[in-house]
């Protein structure tokens, strides 16, 4: 079984129309979006079509990230808008139940207290089945500055509510308003920035049973662990690489040489496969033919990891994690 725990829906043309209507009328008014049981197959179709050609089975759907518009004023934009890609990624699951599972944008807004996430988090996990959902470090995107960092007592309530339901989050920033930094650049900035203060911080202590996990290989993580160490031990703290395994990371990377470094570092049992395919990988390699997000055989080519450890890799490590994952 090959498991991509990190994906994103295609987003129909309708929805595209909504998102404009939203942003212009600032939801006032606000019309509901037309999305028909055609817009949502095609573009399923589209995302089963790319599973086929590189053998995997499931995927884990959210919304797209850049795409949240966290920072859009007022809060109702963002409200409606993760509604509307909830229930995109809801429709699309019921649609192709054997090939998608559901994970949940939050409508976090700014620098809002993510307590304004949990009547939506809570319906679409007891409700409709979700199995995780999206953290965004930063819900000001650049724009302002941001709430504390994720080891900070502001994040608490929704650490708290994700160990009731039993969810892992997904850490992963959303758009960047500032010009010297592209969204993607910002997506590794705020993982590395996220597990620093995460780490330097008593949320695992105070929250054992709290699942995160880091996107991308950890960020800059990973390459840098020679900083972290000197600095952990340096400070009298717990050996760095230590901290580190309390977290899980995915395979997003792109990178033969960089999913070496991480397996090496964080050990095969902390990593999830995961490709966002469709997504920023979506490129063909000139010097291997094949499309950068076709990771599979990538991995299986990583001469130190046993055959235990690729299973793993593509499939037990994402089965143990989220608990209400159901084949």
């Amino acid at each position: 079984m090959i498991i991509d725990s990190h994906a994103h829906v295609v987003v129909p043309p309708e929805s595209y129309k909504f998102m404009a209507e939203l942003v212009a009328s600032r939801s006032n008014p606000s019309f509901p979006p037309k999305l028909t049981d055609d817009a949502v197959r095609v573009a399923g179709q589209t995302i089963i079509d790319l599973m086929d050609r590189v053998g995997t089975d499931i995927q884990f759907l959210s919304p797209r990230p850049y795409m949240q518009m966290h920072s859009v004023k007022p809060a109702r934009v963002t409200a409606l808008w993760t509604q509307h890609m909830n229930d995109l990624v809801f429709r699309t699951v019921t649609m192709f139940p054997t090939r998608f599972r559901a994970v949940a944008g939050l409508p976090q807004y700014r620098d809002t207290s993510p307590v304004n996430c949990f009547d939506e988090l809570e319906f679409r996990v007891k409700e409709q089945g979700f199995i995780g959902c999206l953290l965004n470090p930063d819900p000001t995107e650049g724009d302002t500055l941001p709430p504390p960092g994720l080891g900070d007592e502001f994040w608490y309530p929704l650490y708290d509510k994700l160990c009731e339901l039993d969810i892992p989050a997904l850490i992963h920033s959303a758009g960047s308003c500032q010009a010297r930094e592209s969204y993607t650049l910002k997506f590794i900035n705020e993982e590395s920035i996220a597990i620093h203060s995460i780490l330097n911080s008593p949320v695992f202590k105070k929250f054992p049973k709290l699942k995160l996990i880091v996107p991308h290989g950890g960020g800059a993580i990973p390459y840098q662990m020679g900083r972290f160490r000197a600095w952990t031990v340096r400070n009298g703290g717990e050996y760095f690489d230590d901290q580190l395994k309390r977290l899980h990371f995915d395979t997003t990377t792109y990178d033969k040489h960089a999913l070496e470094l991480l397996f090496k570092v964080v050990g095969p049992d902390r990593v999830l496969f995961a490709t966002e395919k469709p997504g920023t990988g979506s490129a063909v390699d000139p010097t291997t033919g094949l499309d950068f997000d076709d990771l599979k055989p990538v991995i299986e080519s990583i001469d130190f990891l046993t055959e235990q450890d690729k299973r793993n890799v593509f499939e037990c490590n994402c089965t143990r994690l989220y608990s209400r994952f159901k084949f």
